[in-house]
């Protein structure tokens, strides 16, 4: 049971690693999008007429999974008073709470996000011409990985591994 779960956890942990990547290409895009924005629209005095949208797409999908990430390894803001104080029979109990709670926020925002993601598909962006359902579609996939994420705390938990970085 612990060789499974520890597959598990190396599972959750490999999908982290891509993802920390995919972050950091759409944050670098994002950069140097926008730094080419400034220079174009200052020193050329022309403008880009896609780059502030494909920027704003990219942070969307960085906030969505980004948060997901952070929420793997502990870094999104908590009250942990109750599991300092506690023990560490309650502390586990409330750890799992949280991952339960996380699941069905995860899962109500995962089913919505898709419904909201099917119904704008139809809409273009203005400048790029993408279909909007390619940003609504940040909410499931930062849902789904919310998902993976707390299957893998849970397993981490029940399998006494700590959370690295």
């Amino acid at each position: 049971m612990q060789n499974a779960l520890r597959t598990i956890v190396r599972g959750v942990d490999w999908v982290n690693w891509l993802v920390g990547w995919l972050l950091a290409a759409m944050i670098m895009v994002m950069s140097v999008l926008i730094s080419w924005q400034v220079f174009a629209r200052y020193v050329m005095g022309n403008s880009l007429s896609f780059s502030e949208e494909v920027s704003r797409f990219s942070m969307v999908w960085m906030a969505m999974l980004g948060a997901a990430y952070a929420y793997r390894y502990g870094s999104l803001i908590a009250v942990d008073l109750l599991t300092i104080m506690s023990g560490p029979v309650l502390s586990r109990v409330l750890r799992l709470t949280v991952a339960i709670a996380s699941c069905i926020f995860a899962y109500v925002l995962l089913t919505q996000g898709w419904a909201i993601t099917e119904r704008v598909a139809s809409q273009t962006a203005p400048s790029t011409r993408v279909s909007m359902g390619w940003l609504y579609a940040s909410m499931p996939a930062g849902a789904a990985l919310i998902l993976v994420n707390a299957i893998g705390i849970v397993a981490a938990d029940f399998a006494g591994e700590e959370v690295t970085r």
